[in-house]
């Protein structure tokens, strides 16, 4: 692991997966600063919504538009329609995204709407998500909505 920032988002999803939760982390960055980090937190604070993205940039707090603009999200899974949207809304220009191996988003469109996307195929985050799926399948098709 090269990248100082994925390594973060991985230390997230193992903080999450401490806490009883989903091991997948987040950091949003901005001019080559932690602004953000999260992990999924749906189980532990109940939530419909708490993706680890939307932690990773609700933990940043409001920024300005010029802000999110020079941002890279960090994933250690590939983000959904609405971790996604939320970039999208907040024209985060680039995604790093450690595995979409186990669940893939809407990259296509990320990428059609002119997000640059990186997946980096990380075999740490590959085999975070595979086990813990193999332990706990119920929950993980709750969180992607299946």
């Amino acid at each position: 692991m090269s990248d100082a920032f994925l390594a973060a988002a991985i230390d997230e999803a193992r903080t999450g997966l401490s806490e009883g939760g989903i091991p997948i982390g987040s950091v949003l960055v901005i001019d080559g600063q932690i602004v953000g980090r999260g992990h999924n937190r749906r189980v532990q604070r109940g939530s419909a919504i708490l993706h680890a993205e939307m932690d990773a940039i609700e933990n940043a707090g409001r920024l300005a538009a010029r802000d999110y603009r020079r941002a890279t999200l960090y994933s250690t899974l590939s983000p959904c329609d609405m971790c996604s949207g939320t970039a999208l809304l907040y024209r985060i220009p680039r995604i790093v995204i450690g595995e979409n191996r186990t669940f893939r988003g809407p990259e296509q469109l990320l990428r059609a709407r002119g997000v640059e996307v990186t997946v980096v195929d990380d075999a740490e985050c590959i085999e975070l998500m595979r086990a813990f799926i193999a332990a706990h399948p119920a929950l993980w098709n709750e969180d992607i909505g299946e």
